[in-house]
């Protein structure tokens, strides 16, 4: 069992970004990618750059070192702290400067399967409708993850380039993340095949495909509703009235000056009320907005 390490030392430890600590103990591991991205030999889908690292085929990522030991290596918390002091004590690291957040980020996709067995049928076991399923991947919309069959559900920009992608583990881990290089303001979303003057937002893209699949047992056209998925929970500042709007909403309404009208399809608990409370304070002053949590059976 590994000894007491007291909290500052545990502070200490935490600041080691797996880049850095690849750079000062095993810097003949190291791949360049980009000018500030970076793979290791053996894996080149873990990704490394600016203090964060990211393997979406395993499903996870991290800020620093002690994260990846006890994600990736299995090794418990107490003792990956422990290891990575240890490594410090033996050569002082040279910590890299980290660039602006202003600076773009590049999409990283998980790398594609060659088929979507695992994904379609996970969708289905979600009660999501097979033709919704079928159209959202000839579409592009969404895809099977080659390594570890996650379900990619994937956001475009006006001019069709992949901005966004979220990764959905397709087995019982609850693997839920966002690809290197993800900008929320082009989260996953299905677009109306006419103008409206609506939009219907959600937590996540199950939630938004679940509503779809409803529209559709109840007779009504789901191509020709624009749903917005806010790609994880939305935090209101503990101030509602100072709360900002989700990019992913704000981007899409400046955009789209036609909507007058907001459905507001967040969950029935605490965390889904507060968010619906704060956005209709925030935005009610310009749209009509509706609070349309999902419910079994609804009338849509």
């Amino acid at each position: 069992m590994s000894k007491y390490i007291p909290p500052e030392l545990v502070e200490k430890a935490k600041q080691m970004d797996l880049l850095t600590y690849f750079k000062n103990y095993y810097p003949n591991e190291l791949v360049r990618e980009t000018k500030t991205q970076y793979c290791t030999k053996e894996h080149d889908s873990l990704k490394m750059s600016n203090g964060f690292w990211n393997w979406c085929s395993k499903g996870v990522g991290g800020k620093n070192a002690v994260d990846y030991l006890e994600k990736t290596q299995g090794i418990h918390f107490p003792q990956s702290a422990e290891i990575v002091l240890n490594k410090m004590k033996i050569k002082t690291p040279i910590f890299e400067e980290k660039q602006e957040k202003r600076e773009c980020k590049k999409l990283i996709l998980p790398e594609k399967n060659n088929e979507e067995t695992r994904a379609k049928n996970y969708l289905k076991s979600r009660g999501i409708d097979e033709e919704i399923i079928q159209k959202c991947i000839e579409k592009h919309l969404i895809y099977e993850e080659r390594f570890y069959h996650n379900v990619v559900f994937v956001g475009y920009d006006e001019m069709g380039n992949a901005k966004y992608a979220g990764c959905r583990a397709t087995n019982n881990s609850n693997v839920k993340m966002d690809a290197t290089g993800s900008n929320k303001m082009y989260s996953f979303r299905l677009e109306s095949n006419e103008k409206t003057d609506k939009i219907f937002i959600f937590e996540g893209a199950i939630d938004l495909l679940s509503y779809a699949t409803l529209f559709k047992l109840y007779g009504q056209k789901w191509e020709d509703k624009t749903m917005i998925s806010l790609a994880g929970v939305y935090q209101p500042a503990k101030a509602l009235e100072q709360s900002k709007i989700p990019v992913a909403i704000e981007n899409y309404l400046k955009k789209h000056p036609e909507i007058t009208k907001i459905y507001l399809c967040l969950d029935s608990d605490e965390a889904g009320r507060n968010a619906t409370k704060a956005l209709k304070i925030v935005m009610s002053d310009k749209y009509e907005i509706i609070d349309r949590p999902p419910k079994k059976r609804q009338r849509l």
